[in-house]
């Protein structure tokens, strides 16, 4: 008599059973440029491992776009961007993310020009604003990690230091001050993908920093933010204006919250404003114990930002309530006296734990997020200096590694 064979059976007879169990896992990888040096390593945050180390021509600024795929590495004294793919890939499926993670690697493509300084990137595109030519280049981030560096050009009156900002079919772009090209910007132009101008000049003296939060995008100006949302025709751009009762101040950086709709920004030396356009008191102001080194906003906590102080400080700061919640000692003091450009920390949020560099010690202070408390160090030669955490979780297929 004959045994009937399951369709189970058959099929792990033919070598097609079902995929492997899929395993979730947590990686992240902090990308950190050296101060003096042209170099930026890559660092397994879990072990605390280098996982490669990549010259460059100069110094770099570094950036992070919500795609994890790549930092960009500017060197605005060596007139170049690096490109340097992380090796992590967060893909979305709906119900989960598969994780995947490579060795990072040096990409092909070098995007060129005089002087870049502003890096600016939306919905994959991301534009670098050339301060020695007075142009900006606006690249696709899938076709750059390809090694071609094709780009579109929107090019001002002047050489100055401005900034461009893609926004759906249509590029932001700042104006030159026409008396004083080398002066901060008047305001901004929009222009649509042929590089006509769309609408009015949108005035903002002083022109200096500009984030994203949600589907809005903050330009900071001297006498308060201009405020633009997606609208039929292209960008609609409103100016909010600083509170009459606000001391003297003004924003000359910001980031936008993730979680929920707010903006941090600086506001003097020695204060934050939490903004939230939407609301009747749009201007926040937090007072700091001592002047202001670096700040960053926590995506995985949104009620939560950091700001790190001269005195050595690390500040948990409540976004609801627009206080200071919390302080830890992680350095000694870096006094923000002398050059702008002198090595002192800077911030990255990575997950569950916050990274802090302290170049002249050649650390990294690793803090949990949720206790508030230092649990380790990373040693790393030379100074460490600017530094972006990139990861995510998913699910890795049996594919475990890091």
């Amino acid at each position: 008599m004959k045994r009937a064979i399951s369709p189970l059976a058959l099929l792990l007879a033919l070598g097609l059973a079902t995929p492997a169990i899929a395993e979730e896992e947590v990686a992240w990888r902090l990308f950190v440029a050296d101060h003096a040096e042209p170099t930026v390593t890559a660092i397994d945050l879990e072990s605390g491992d280098a996982l490669g180390s990549f010259a460059l021509s100069g110094p770099a600024t570094l950036y992070a776009t919500p795609a994890k795929r790549a930092v960009y590495a500017v060197q605005g004294n060596d007139n170049q961007v690096a490109v340097i793919a992380t090796g992590v890939s967060v893909d979305d499926h709906g119900d989960h993310g598969d994780l995947t993670l490579t060795d990072p690697s040096l990409g092909s493509a070098v995007l060129t020009g005089e002087r870049p300084v502003h890096f600016v990137e939306h919905d994959g595109n991301f534009a670098v604003f050339y301060d020695g030519e007075g142009v900006a280049r606006t690249y696709s981030e899938t076709a750059v990690l390809a090694g071609d560096a094709t780009f579109a050009e929107t090019a001002t009156p002047a050489p100055h230091h401005g900034v461009a900002i893609p926004f759906g079919a249509h590029t932001i772009i700042t104006e030159p001050n026409a008396e004083d090209p080398k002066a901060l910007p008047t305001g901004v132009w929009v222009r649509d993908g042929a590089g006509a101008t769309v609408g009015d000049f949108h005035a903002c003296p002083d022109l200096h920093g500009e984030a994203s939060s949600g589907n809005l995008l903050a330009i900071a100006c001297g006498s308060g933010l201009l405020i633009a949302r997606e609208g039929g025709e292209g960008p609609e751009i409103s100016f909010l204006p600083y509170a009459p009762d606000l001391p003297e101040g003004k924003a000359t950086a910001l980031l936008g919250g993730v979680g929920f709709q707010y903006f941090l920004g600086n506001y003097g030396a020695s204060r934050v404003a939490v903004i939230d356009p939407s609301a009747q008191d749009a201007f926040r102001l937090v007072d700091l114990p001592t002047r202001r080194v670096h700040f960053a906003v926590d995506p995985v906590r949104p009620k939560f930002a950091y700001v790190f102080t001269e005195d050595g400080n690390l500040l948990q700061l409540d976004i609801l309530s627009a206080a200071v919640t919390g302080t830890l000692r992680l350095t000694e003091p870096y006094s923000m006296d002398g050059e702008w450009s002198l090595p002192r920390p800077r911030v990255a949020v990575a997950g569950d734990e916050i990274a802090v560099t302290d170049p002249l010690k050649g650390l990294i202070h690793i803090v949990d997020a949720h206790s508030f408390a230092k649990t380790r160090e990373i040693a790393l030669a030379g100074k460490p200096f600017n530094i972006v955490a990139v990861g995510g979780a998913g699910e890795t297929h049996g594919h475990h590694h890091h």
